[in-house]
């Protein structure tokens, strides 16, 4: 809401140690919110690093031709969902048309200076495995993605992420409807990595939902594991309308059997 957006930034100003603003939700360029809180973040503090999670496909949306103008005016850096470089995969767990658009929108952020070198504009990449398995190494895919979409279709982009797909929600009903949870959960205690373990998000990061709530991480928030509430979407938690600033070291952090998707092999955070 726009009350939750002005208060994030109104806390925001009181937070010098946050470096990132990261906003995230699907599509959240479609919230009526989302350049209202861009442009305030950007004039009160002109050092941060403003990230748009975008799909891509919302470029071609009605009302948003001018998306990437705005975002490239407003120094926001762009990572975006491609879980493959090819059409079939693509289609195949998006939907048909969806790696042609995808594509589209590539190239037009490009075209606006995204992923090319030394505009200033970065443009990432995520990978997200289409089953039950590990994401292989992220140097090597990453390569073989810039050499297919350069040569293909003349697409550049900065760095790509590989990220484990989480034991909740859609994924785990998928997983649990094939009597595959077990197993997935078996893979990731089994692949569990220590070195991971220093760079989590819930370490450095905390995830704030539509009504003001603050969560641990973004998977917190699906499961509405509050920040401060004992109790699954309970009364009491965390909000924006409640904190000075968002230095909440002190606050513990929630795990649970979840948390072993960002452990496991090169870790997902």
């Amino acid at each position: 809401t726009a009350e939750t957006a002005s208060q994030c930034i109104e806390v925001l100003k009181k937070s010098p140690t946050i470096t990132t603003l990261d906003i995230t939700g699907g599509a959240p360029e479609l919230n009526d919110s989302f350049r209202l809180i861009v442009s305030l973040a950007r004039a009160v503090r002109p050092d941060l690093k403003i990230i748009d999670r975008c799909n891509l496909t919302v470029l071609q949306e009605p009302g948003q031709e001018d998306l990437v103008d705005f975002l490239a005016e407003q120094g926001v850096s762009v990572i975006a969902s491609l879980p493959c470089y090819s059409a079939e995969n693509v289609d195949k767990q998006r939907g048909s048309g969806v790696f042609e658009r995808s594509i589209a929108a590539l190239l037009a952020l490009n075209e606006a200076g995204y992923g090319l070198p030394d505009s200033g504009l970065e443009l990432d990449l995520v990978y997200n495995p289409l089953g039950s398995f590990l994401p292989p190494p992220q140097e090597s895919l990453e390569s073989k993605y810039k050499e297919e979409l350069e040569e293909n279709f003349g697409i550049l982009f900065n760095q790509l992420y590989t990220m484990t797909n989480m034991p909740i929600k859609r994924f785990a009903d998928f997983l649990y409807r094939r009597d595959e949870l077990k197993d997935y959960m078996d893979l990731l205690v089994r692949n569990f990595n220590a070195d991971t373990t220093n760079n989590l998000m819930c370490l450095n990061t905390i995830s704030i939902g539509y009504d003001g709530k603050i969560f641990d991480c973004d998977f917190n928030q699906q499961l509405g594991y509050g920040m401060g509430s004992s109790e699954v979407h309970g009364e009491g938690g965390k909000t924006v309308f409640d904190v000075e600033s968002f230095n909440l070291k002190d606050i513990p952090i929630k795990n649970d059997n979840h948390c072993f998707g960002c452990t496991a092999g090169m870790g997902s955070s």
